[in-house]
């Protein structure tokens, strides 16, 4: 069985198809056929016997009959009953007496059964002498003669057998037929899976994304041809984004591999020439390796976060207390703006299920684009209500027309251009809010400056901690 099944499973489809329909319109046909042959002999059968039991023996052959049986051979004579009907009398004993001109029947139980008077009648299949088929009626007629009249079933089996030929030609015709109409109509319904085969042959070939297939109607072959054109400018935009994003972190690193290497080659060529560079001079050229090396890390990190596609499954979600991050991330951005006074008198619990890193990132993003456009001595207000976390500066802000760009990666406002950062911050964070489900906005504060809100749907209160067991520490 294995082996049919994988050479039936080795064939074209649109093979397979005609195949199964072939098969499937020869297993009706049969089943028809074979229902209309039994359907007729039943009812060429029942007008046989019907005819039988219409059927009436003259007296004078049964007296006739009755008198051969008494001589000493069989009777002889012509026959009085018509040439395709048997009439023979049946004895008790078994014997019987053929009719004159009569072909002998073999004489059956039941017959005798009746000529006993045991049964009132028996109607069954039989054969003469010489082997010939015949329908036997066997009765008690009312001069007291037990009866069997019997006719061929040549005559009922040769109109059989005619319909037996008729039928097995039609359902020849058909099959043949279906097979050829199944052949037709899987080239014709598999039209557009060809064109679709095609179109995938030609993206793996030549690796064109812009591929896109006519869809016709709403069917399933239709919704197909929709999932391969969703699914093919869904590459190509990964694609592009791919390749921008190269585009742009090699825009980005250029500028402090620059510097860097500028730095190190001065401090190369004091080594080789032997002629010191000034303290002070050497200070500054040691942090502007320092930051440059800092800003290199940091933009680093900020692409191993965003190498992740953005459909892919976030890390480990824990209930993480939103307030504890906000303490955590306020504690670094004071060491990185101690010149600046930060307001975070309005700080209510709020408790969110999120990844706790990835918030904490989040939060000091947010942080630090706020420090980082505040002028010296400004105040960064901070509030946490509800769910709703706000981060106001008071600097330059930003035009109305960059801010649908905020969230773009690398993408950093004229004004930012020369502060240090890679425009890849806000991104960030409105990934990583995205993920927690939550939203986050940006717009022009009233009295200057920029607002940030990120707004975050709340998780279930964790449970106290067990008596003697640490209390959990704000998230890393």
């Amino acid at each position: 069985m294995t082996g049919p099944v994988r050479r039936f499973r080795a064939l074209p489809l649109r093979s397979r198809l005609a195949l199964l329909t072939a098969t499937a319109v020869a297993v009706a046909v049969a089943a028809v056929s074979v229902a209309c042959w039994l359907l007729t002999r039943s009812e060429l059968r029942n007008e046989l016997d019907t005819s039988l039991r219409g059927m009436s023996v003259q007296e004078g052959y049964l007296a006739l009959t009755a008198q051969g049986c008494r001589q000493s051979g069989p009777a002889t004579g012509a026959s009085t009953a018509p040439g395709t009907v048997y009439v023979q009398i049946v004895q008790a004993d078994g014997t019987r007496c053929v009719g004159p001109g009569s072909t002998p029947v073999v004489v059956e139980p039941s017959d005798t059964a009746v000529a006993a008077r045991l049964r009132g009648e028996s109607l069954h299949d039989g054969a003469t002498d010489s082997g010939q088929p015949v329908r036997v009626l066997t009765v008690t007629d009312r001069s007291g003669f037990t009866v069997s009249i019997s006719r061929p079933l040549a005559e009922v089996d040769g109109a059989l057998n005619q319909l037996a030929l008729v039928l097995t030609a039609l359902a020849g015709i058909g099959v043949v037929g279906a097979g050829a109409a199944g052949l037709w109509v899987a080239r014709t319904g598999l039209k557009p899976v060809d064109r679709l085969t095609g179109a995938v042959e030609h993206v793996a070939r030549t690796e064109d994304l812009t591929v896109r297939i006519p869809v016709e109607g709403e069917d399933e072959i239709a919704r197909l041809s929709l999932s391969f054109n969703a699914m093919t400018a869904a590459l190509a935009s990964s694609r592009d984004r791919q390749a921008q994003l190269i585009a742009d972190a090699g825009h980005e690193l250029r500028t402090p591999l620059t510097s860097l290497r500028t730095n190190v080659e001065l401090l190369a060529r004091s080594e080789d020439t032997g002629r010191a560079i000034p303290p002070e001079d050497r200070r500054a050229l040691m942090a502007s390796v320092k930051a440059q090396m800092t800003e290199l890390a940091a933009l680093i990190g900020d692409l191993q976060e965003l190498s992740r596609p953005d459909a892919a499954a976030p890390g480990r979600l824990e209930v993480v207390a939103l307030h504890d991050v906000l303490g955590t991330a306020l504690s670094r951005a004071r060491l990185r703006g101690p010149e600046l006074a930060f307001a975070a008198d309005d700080v209510r619990p709020w408790y969110v299920r999120a990844e706790p890193a990835a918030l904490e990132r989040a939060v000091v993003n947010v942080l630090d684009n706020a420090v980082k456009f505040s002028a010296p001595g400004g105040t960064v207000e901070v509030a946490l209500v509800d769910g709703e976390l706000s981060v106001r500066d008071h600097g330059p802000g930003i035009a109305p027309e960059e801010l649908p760009h905020v969230f773009e990666r690398f993408w950093r406002s004229p004004s930012a251009r020369g502060l240090p950062g890679s425009g890849l911050g806000l991104s960030i964070v409105a990934r990583t809010v995205r993920q927690a489900g939550g939203e986050v906005t940006l717009r022009a504060a009233e009295g200057g400056g920029t607002r940030a809100v990120i707004r975050l749907p709340g998780a279930p209160t964790p449970p106290p901690p067990a008596p003697g067991s640490p209390a959990p520490g704000p998230a890393a």
